[in-house]
Order: structure tokens, then sequence, then C-alpha cells
């Protein structure tokens, strides 16, 4: 709140009587100054009151006319004479130039000392009314960010601030605004944002309005910006109302971020378990929330760190966020989002730095698959690449009808799992390794951790539960299309 002449004259004690210049009692008294210079200008700021018994008013017309218009182009509150002293009456140039100015002219009856002590004791007592007002505001604040979280935040400062406030993400995309919607203002708060420094604030103020940004968070990049427009000039405990709730929108936004961030770690587990096959993908789309398929499987090659690939999914993927699953693995980090036209994976792994790779899954149950592929993309270090850029892959997937596909592979297969179930012997993992070796029985032994002999043996029972021997190639064939098509063949 601020002293306008208006309420100036009417400070317990003070006896006052307006002459002129009736269009400018609103103007803001700073200070109460007593000058008899003829050009008081050099020695104001601005804001003054300024007190005279005349001495420095100019002998000629001219002179006076240019004396109050010097005056009003300082900024001056206004022009207060204690007649009797040295003039008794106030020239009619100073009244007319007043009136022109709308610079008030006041008669004053009270000494000079006690309407400087009246104006600096108002200004005392407001600026501890403005700090109750602050503090309460402050507490309203905390109240709200425990009641409501960041819209209550937002509202409480608009409502104690007299004015509007945004929260923009660290793109400069809006979160929340009070009131809603888009206001004109939104766009010097977002220009504002982009031109500072970081972390910092800046105001725009064009004398009507004030935009003040703050950025948002205690260290590292910014997490936000918090915007506030009120009238212009801007208030000291505007200023300090939206330091605090820039403190608790950034402490409200960490919280946000540790949440998710324990969300997103419970998810990964559950993704780690179906890759290592503890778990079924059924179960994952019964333990999660998941996307709507198909879905875009980003391998990276080399494993992210946690906060790091957390960064760049909330930066590039905000709206599939949520559903999105993040899953560390040993040697690389597994991205699984809701597909789209233009693929995440290109702006995941530029925001990461790192090289990866991309493959299309039509389901949950064709997770696995899809990152195997993914991650031998991953490996040649060739930016980011995807199953579909390339054009082998591309036509072997069409080539196969999946029905089909999977009713051929569990056909083939179905005698050795059988008996598998029955007896042991882990036969279909031993067939696999010794046609991936080219049939190599020591290379396929040492790969497996076991005796060439207990190979040997698990191989001729495979022989005889399938019917037909190795040394067949066509069976050969069947077989190890049966157990590599789901490698072969990208899914999606």
């Amino acid at each position: 709140m601020a002293l306008t002449v208006a309420q100036a004259m009417t400070l317990p004690g003070m006896r006052m009587r307006l002459l002129a210049g009736r269009a400018g009692l609103s103007r803001v008294v700073r200070w109460a100054h007593v000058s008899e210079l003829a050009d008081p200008v050099p020695w104001l700021r601005g804001g003054e009151l300024v007190m005279t018994i005349g001495l420095g008013l100019p002998d000629d017309p001219a002179g006076r006319q240019a004396y109050v218009e010097r005056l009003s182009g300082a900024g001056c509150a206004g022009l207060a004479f204690a007649l009797g002293e040295a003039v008794t009456a106030v020239p009619e140039e100073v009244l007319a130039a007043a009136d022109l100015q709308g610079l008030p002219v006041l008669e004053i009856l009270t000494p000079f000392i006690a309407v400087t002590e009246a104006v600096a004791r108002w200004h005392a007592d407001e600026r501890v009314r403005g700090e109750r007002r602050v503090v309460a505001a402050q507490e309203a604040m905390a109240r709200a960010a425990l009641l409501s979280g960041t819209s209550g935040i937002l509202r409480a400062l608009a409502e104690h601030t007299g004015g509007e406030s945004l929260l923009l993400d660290p793109q400069g995309k809006p979160r929340a605004a009070v009131p809603a919607g888009e206001r004109p203002w939104h766009a010097r708060a977002l220009e504002l944002a982009e031109g500072a420094a970081r972390p910092s604030a800046g105001v725009l103020d064009d004398g009507i309005q004030a935009v003040q940004v703050q950025s948002l968070g205690f260290s590292g990049p910014p997490t936000g910006w918090l915007a506030v427009r009120t009238a212009s000039p801007l208030e000291w405990h505007a200023r300090m109302l939206a330091n605090q709730a820039a403190c608790l929108l950034a402490m409200e936004l960490l919280g946000v971020r540790a949440g998710r961030a324990k969300a997103h770690a419970q998810r990964g587990a559950l993704l780690a378990a179906v890759l290592d096959g503890g778990l079924s993908p059924g179960q994952l789309g019964e333990l999660c929330p998941v996307a709507a398929p198909p879905y875009e499987v980003v391998v990276t090659a080399a494993p992210v760190p946690a906060e790091a690939a957390l960064e760049a999914l909330e930066e590039v993927a905000a709206d599939a966020e949520e559903l999105a699953l993040v899953c560390g693995r040993p040697d690389a980090t597994v991205f699984v989002l809701p597909e789209r036209p233009a693929r995440w994976g290109t702006e995941l792994c530029a925001r990461l730095g790192v090289p990866g790779g991309g493959c299309r899954a039509l389901g949950l149950d064709e997770l696995p698959s899809a990152v195997r592929h993914a991650a031998t993309l991953a490996a040649r270090g060739d930016g980011y690449v995807h199953v579909a850029d390339l054009e082998t892959s591309a036509l072997l997937r069409d080539a196969f009808v999946p029905d089909a596909a999977h009713r051929f592979a569990a056909a083939a297969l179905r005698p050795l799992r059988e008996y598998e179930a029955r007896h042991g012997g882990d036969l279909v993992d031993s067939l696999r390794a010794y046609l991936e070796a080219g049939s190599n029985l020591e290379t396929a032994a040492r790969r497996l951790g076991v005796h060439r002999n207990t190979l040997r043996r698990r191989l001729a029972v495979a022989e005889r539960v399938s019917g037909r021997p190795l040394a067949d190639p066509g069976h050969r064939l069947q077989l190890w299309l049966a157990l590599s098509l789901g490698d072969l063949v990208p899914p999606g």
C-alpha cells in the first residue's frame, strides 16, 4: 500500500489545504522534504512532498512556471507552501502550471518537522503492517502447500499479491496458472525465463504491470519457473512472497520427483523380472499401469544413471512419462514407451548423449524379444537405429505370419519341452547352444559349463525324443528356426 498526497493530508495532526493540481492527489509520497533552492531537482529522488516558505521561487512568471514543471518532471509528489514568511499568497503562475502538470499545490499550516515525522511514521507503520501481511501470506501458502500442493500455492500467491501466478516447467511449458488458461502476460514471462541466467530471477516492469520470474530449485538446472504478475511498481512484499512461493514449489517438485523416481524404480524392477524370465508379461500388466500397445522399446548402448534417465524422460516424453517403463540393466538402460510417429529414441539418446537401438513391440509379450533386437542395434554405436530402418530386418519380418510362426516353433519344440517338464535335462538350451556353436560339441559344452559327455548324452536324448537324427540337415534347420525365430524376426 502506498501513501498518496490525499492520504497525507488526512494524517493525524496535519492541517493542509489544496490550492491547485487536484488531478495529482493520487501521487505517491515517499518522503517529505524542505527546500528553499531555486532549483531543488538535482537534490531530489522522486516521490517527495517538497515544503517551502517561497524563498526559492523565481521573481519572473516564466521562471515560476518552469520551477513547477521541473518539480513535476522530477516525479515530486507535491509542493506545499507555508504562507506569511516570504510570500503571503501562492503566485497565480504557480497555480496555473500546477493544474496543467497535475502537481498538487498545498497550503500547509503544520510545522514542517511535524509533516516529515508524520510521513516517516506512516511508512514505518506500513512496513510493520506489510511484514504482518507477509507473515500471514506465508502461513497461508504453507497451509495451501499441505492441503492442495502446487495449485494451492499458486492460488495463495495470487490472492495475497493481488495479481496472477504461473508455473512453467524447465522447458518453459505452462504447468499450472491462476487464473486458469492462457493470459496475455504469459508470453512475457516465458521470454524472461528463456533469457535469464540460471538460476536467477528477473522483472519486467512497463509502468502498468510488473512481471516477476523466479527460477525453482536449490542446485543444478532449474526444475521450473514461477512467474507472478502484479500492478506496477513491484512492491517489496510481492518479491518476498514470490521467493517464499518459489521455495515451497521447489520442495513440492522435489517431493513429486522423489515419488516419481520411487514409482519408476518399482516399475523398472517388474520389467527387469519380465526380461529375466521371473515374471510373465501378463503379470506385468496386472501389477502396474502400462500404456496401451504398440510400444517403442529403446535400449541404450551403455547404462545410464537412473536420475539422468528420468530427467531425460521427463524432458523428452513428459506426456507419456507416467506410463513409461525404465529399467536399468548391467550393460544398458531400457525404455518402454507408447509408440508415436516421431520416435522417442532419437530424442532420448540425443539428450543422454549415448547411442541406442529401438524396436517395435505389439504387446507386452513381445518386450523381451524387442529388447534383444534393440540391444543388438545399440551395440553398433551408430546414434539411434530402429529395426524398421534396416531393410533386411523389415523384409524378414514381413516374410512371416506371426501366429503361424509361433505355432511352428511350438510344434517343433513340443516333444522336447514335454520331456523336460517330466524328466528335466535342459534339452532345449543344450540343443540351442549346440546349433549356435556350429555343431561343435566342445564349444557348446564350454558355453553351457558342462562336461562334453553330459552334453553328448543330452543330445542323444534330444534325437530320440524328436524322432530324427541331428545329422539330418532338414531336421537341424527346423530346430534351429524354431529356437531362433524370436531373434531372427523382430517383433511388432
